[in-house]
């Protein structure tokens, strides 16, 4: 199994929303240049697969998955979207407090190439359709910079509608 990482990753309150890959973005890997092409995600997630989202790729820190719900992907014109529901777990708290103070790596997706689903010429490789098993939020560096991961807020309430929630939690 191969591993990407990128750095597109938004925290919204319980939340975290980003790019696991971006489309049509030269990466140096290694020794070669790497590019996702639209639509490498598109058989994956047509099978209903159930992946995991992981922090920093360790099946021991699940954050999420799409059996149950908490993790959501989709392919738009931008690349693999996920929005994720952070569980109240250490790893899950850990993740949260980095992504939201903006110390997060980014996001990454560890895959296997589908049969015919990689095209080389020279040095250059370009991934037209893959398997896609996990994406994982990364505490350090992601292979690919143009990912994000962010936090999604809740919204402040009114000072008027905040005094009536905190008498409603007295009654």
């Amino acid at each position: 199994m191969e591993r990407r990482a990128s750095i597109e990753l938004r925290a919204k309150g319980r939340k975290l929303e980003g790019y696991a890959a971006v489309f049509s973005v030269d990466t140096r890997i290694s020794d070669f240049t790497e590019v996702i092409m639209p639509g490498a995600f598109t058989e994956t997630l047509k099978q209903g697969r159930d992946i995991l989202a992981l922090a920093d790729h360790d099946t021991k820190a699940v954050l999420a998955r799409t059996r149950s719900g908490t993790l959501r992907l989709a392919e738009d014109s931008k690349g693999l979207h996920f929005d994720l529901d952070v569980p109240n777990t250490s790893f899950g708290r850990d993740i949260l407090e980095l992504a939201e103070r903006g110390d997060v790596g980014g996001a990454s997706f560890g895959f296997t190439v589908a049969k015919d689903g990689e095209r080389w010429q020279a040095d250059r490789r370009e991934l037209r359709s893959v398997t896609l098993h996990e994406i994982s939020i990364v505490s350090a560096f992601p292979a690919y910079d143009s990912t994000v991961v962010q936090a999604r807020r809740k919204l402040a309430l009114p000072p008027r509608l905040l005094a009536a929630r905190r008498f409603l939690e007295t009654v």
